[in-house]
């Protein structure tokens, strides 16, 4: 591992957008789902934008995380 890059290498990016997607992900929408559900059931339109919003709010923490996890590895060396 090379010590001149901060942050997470390209294998615990990955690593971790897994985590986010197979446990995170599915976690947040349950709890979502379970408060939507508190409060009394809002028109179809609002109910829709609610989900849509924070379906993408989610996201924008781990930006950092997802970002050039579908590229090769940029550490492995090119024999």
């Amino acid at each position: 591992m090379s010590g001149d890059k901060p942050g997470l290498s390209y294998k615990a990016r990955r690593r971790w957008s897994l985590v986010l997607l197979l446990i995170g992900l599915p976690a947040y929408i349950v709890a979502v789902v379970t408060i939507v559900n508190w409060l009394d059931r809002p028109p179809i339109w609002l109910e829709l934008l609610v989900y849509v919003v924070l379906g993408v709010l989610w996201a924008l923490p781990f930006k950092f995380v997802f970002r050039g996890v579908g590229k090769e590895d940029p550490d492995q060396n090119q024999n």
